[in-house]
């Protein structure tokens, strides 16, 4: 398993970053519920930025723990994880699903990036 932490370096964290992800998305899984757009970088790791919107989710203790199961998935991620800037995005419903149900979600979502960047590093065009 990778650092248990969630640093800084861990994270998007200006609107030039995620503006990075969301002109130049190289990769995409997209769910009902959420979406993940992703970005190679030149960092040692991942990095995630989160956008969720009040709009498709009402209430702060939602968002606050749709966030905090984003950040725990993120975090376990080993140390082999592509070196990928992601952005979740959640969309509606996502605060209909418990916490294992957002948790499967991601992990689906997760590795259908990694297959993208894969292909894509082994079938450069």
């Amino acid at each position: 398993m990778g650092d248990q932490r969630f640093t800084r370096g861990k994270r998007l964290l200006t609107a030039a970053q995620y503006s990075r992800v969301f002109d130049g998305a190289q990769y995409r899984a997209s769910h009902r519920n959420l979406l993940l757009l992703a970005a190679t970088n030149d960092q040692p790791g991942p990095r995630l930025g989160l956008v969720i919107a009040k709009k498709n989710v009402k209430l702060a203790v939602q968002r606050n723990r749709i966030k905090r199961i984003a950040r725990e998935y993120f975090r376990q991620l080993p140390d082999t994880a592509p070196a990928l800037d992601v952005v979740f995005l959640a969309r509606r419903g996502v605060d209909e699903l418990d916490n294992a149900e957002l948790s499967s979600i991601l992990r689906q979502q997760w590795g259908r990036l990694e297959r993208q960047a894969t292909q894509a590093k082994q079938n450069p065009e």
